[in-house]
């Protein structure tokens, strides 16, 4: 069984937060628990903050900031495609993937690596706002080849009903700051 931390209690909103917030809370109980307990005591109850700034920093190691996930984004929008492909395709082979284009409509890249086949979709990554059609013409001819997992990219806004679409039918949305760690 998996168990997860309830969305809003105090570690959960932690972890979402910067590293440095866990700090200052841990730092504010330790100089609490400081002024009525022994200092070792007070050590021990700002443990689990320390423990979680910890998680939370190396959680947020790798990501990107928004400065740089938006000049990326838009960087990505004034490519034309095959730069587009070719950043996409030098990504996924750092990644260990074997890179091929099906040339099947829709269904631009298909990876593959370990034996699981990825189909990836991406022809409207310059789209501002993505809706649910392109998806569902996604999905339409990733049903007729048989893979493991499906990738739709999209450089824009996904709309809710589009996210909605693609979790029901497992498709997994690369956008945003995920497609600026993709791409490097």
């Amino acid at each position: 069984m998996n168990w997860q931390l309830p969305r809003n209690s105090l570690f959960s909103i932690l972890l979402r937060s910067p590293w440095w917030v866990s700090v200052l809370v841990g730092a504010g109980i330790f100089a609490a628990a400081r002024l009525i307990l022994d200092a070792g005591f007070a050590a021990f109850a700002a443990s689990p903050f320390v423990v979680i700034a910890a998680l939370a920093g190396r959680r947020q190691l790798g990501t990107p900031g928004a400065g740089r996930i938006a000049k990326t984004l838009e960087r990505l929008r004034g490519l034309p495609w095959e730069g587009f492909c070719g950043e996409l395709e030098a990504a996924w082979k750092r990644g260990g993937y074997a890179v091929s284009r099906p040339g099947v409509a829709q269904v631009d890249f298909e990876l593959a690596r370990a034996g699981r086949v990825t189909l990836v979709g991406c022809k409207r990554w310059k789209a501002v706002r993505t809706g649910v059609e392109p998806l569902r013409e996604f999905h339409a001819a990733a049903e007729r080849r048989e893979a493991h997992e499906r990738i739709y990219v999209a450089a824009g806004e996904v709309t809710d009903k589009a996210s909605a679409f693609a979790a029901q039918n497992n498709i997994r949305l690369v956008q945003g700051a995920e497609l600026v760690r993709l791409v490097g």
